[in-house]
């Protein structure tokens, strides 16, 4: 349907005021920079058609989404439907967020919980070994893949589907699962390695980011939302390694942005009622990188304070940082203080989108959010939105005394010992499989 110039202008109006900083970005760069360089060589429908002849072929296993998996489809880059899973989920954590940040897997559990969703906290995982591929290049395309599809496989004999928490090990395991379907001499030197390990290849049908399914319930959670963020800026950090990585492999939606930057965080930040603010930067890295923050850490801190927080709070007004990486976080967090020490002390918070999702509905800011692990002040964001945090702070110290004196006992997210019979029994379907290699 054509438009008239009226309806042209007011478009064009619409646009700028979602886009304040269009003008400032060369939009064939950032096509020459991401779509073309990063993309897979053949094409993500060319992967999915490969996929699906190796499993008719035999010379791979397939972990379909099933209904059981109770999928919504989204839009990707290219144009292709991506099937993301919303319930009977296998964790795979990350070492960052556990470490350094353990409000933000805390919260993502909790969310779980809250939405009634069926869930496998993987006592089995392995790191997805990202620090060698990206830090130091010590690592081979065999050993990444061997770690790849042993931590796959293990979702796949549970019956639960891959959700991916850190950024890193999704864009990595896109790679890797590019890797293991288009070059055939990986997969020769992989198979018996895996079957020592009496497994074989097996693939997830999509690589699945916990922001993309956060995304996905976002407006279910915030039925349950218990303060109000209609008065709230929140600048977004979409991480590079979850859309930079196989970049046509991310989800998009028209309703965010008009579908020109991906789905999540920002439409997740959206549809919790806050209002998304725009800044010129929102393209640059946080500053992490993983080897600059190991070699040149002093650039990691600068480039996130001058590149990302002053302009985020500058040009956007912005009173919280939204992200969905380990990294991210991390860094846009703890690098503000380095500014502080120079005087230049801006104090924007960062939150992972789990953790403003939880806070949002009620989560404490304490036991579950963790706030008190960040080097930013939470508190005053929290207070603005009209959490009590003064009384959940006491009831946390007191907790905390109790539990050094005995009088208390730890609190779980879940029973101990969740779904043992799933550490210990394997579905009838992969008993069969093993039998049939012997």
């Amino acid at each position: 349907m054509s438009m008239n110039k009226e309806q042209e202008k007011k478009l064009d109006e619409a646009i700028k005021e979602a886009f304040p900083m269009a003008d400032q970005v060369d939009w064939e760069d950032v096509y020459q920079r991401i779509i073309y360089k990063y993309s897979t060589p053949h094409g993500l429908q060319h992967v999915k058609e490969e996929l699906y002849k190796l499993e008719d072929k035999g010379e791979i296993l397939v972990h379909h989404v099933k209904p059981m998996y109770n999928p919504v489809e989204y839009q990707s880059l290219n144009g292709l439907p991506k099937k993301i899973p919303t319930t009977k989920l296998w964790h795979h954590k990350s070492c960052g967020q556990c470490g350094h940040i353990p409000g933000y897997p805390t919260s993502v559990f909790w969310i779980m919980n809250k939405l009634e969703i069926d869930y496998l906290d993987e006592p089995h995982q392995t790191s997805c070994t990202g620090w060698n591929y990206h830090a130091s290049g010590a690592s081979n395309p065999v050993a990444l893949a061997g770690v790849y599809v042993r931590n796959m496989w293990r979702a796949y004999e549970t019956d639960y589907f891959p959700l991916i928490h850190c950024g890193t090990s999704f864009g990595h395991y896109k790679e890797m699962r590019n890797m293991i379907i288009l070059h055939s001499e990986i997969r020769e030197k992989l198979r018996p390695i895996m079957r020592k390990l009496d497994m074989d290849i097996v693939v997830p049908e999509e690589v699945v980011h916990y922001s993309e399914w956060m995304y996905v319930m976002s407006k279910k959670a915030a039925q349950q939302k218990k303060y109000n963020l209609e008065g709230v800026k929140a600048a977004v950090h979409t991480p590079c390694h979850i859309y930079k990585l196989v970049p046509e492999d991310t989800i998009y939606d028209p309703e965010v942005y008009q579908g020109r930057r991906p789905a999540a965080p920002s439409g997740t930040v959206k549809n919790l009622g806050a209002k998304l603010v725009d800044y010129s930067t929102w393209w640059d890295c946080c500053g992490f990188g993983f080897r600059h923050i190991l070699t040149e850490r002093e650039f990691t801190r600068s480039f996130a304070l001058f590149k990302k927080v002053i302009p985020a709070v500058e040009e956007g007004h912005a009173d919280v940082f939204v992200t969905s990486d380990t990294g991210c976080v991390t860094t846009l967090d703890k690098s503000q203080w380095v500014g502080k020490a120079h005087g230049v002390n801006y104090n924007l918070p960062v939150l992972a989108d789990a953790q403003f999702v939880a806070l949002a509905m009620g989560a404490d800011p304490y036991t579950i959010a963790q706030i008190h692990w960040h080097a930013t002040d939470v508190e005053g964001f929290l207070r603005k939105i009209g959490v009590p945090v003064d009384d959940h702070k006491e009831k946390f110290l007191q907790y905390l005394h109790d539990l050094r004196e005995g009088k208390e006992e730890t609190q779980y997210l879940y029973p101990k010992h969740r779904k043992i019979d799933f550490y210990l029994t394997l579905p009838d379907r992969v008993k069969w499989y093993k039998s049939q290699q012997k």
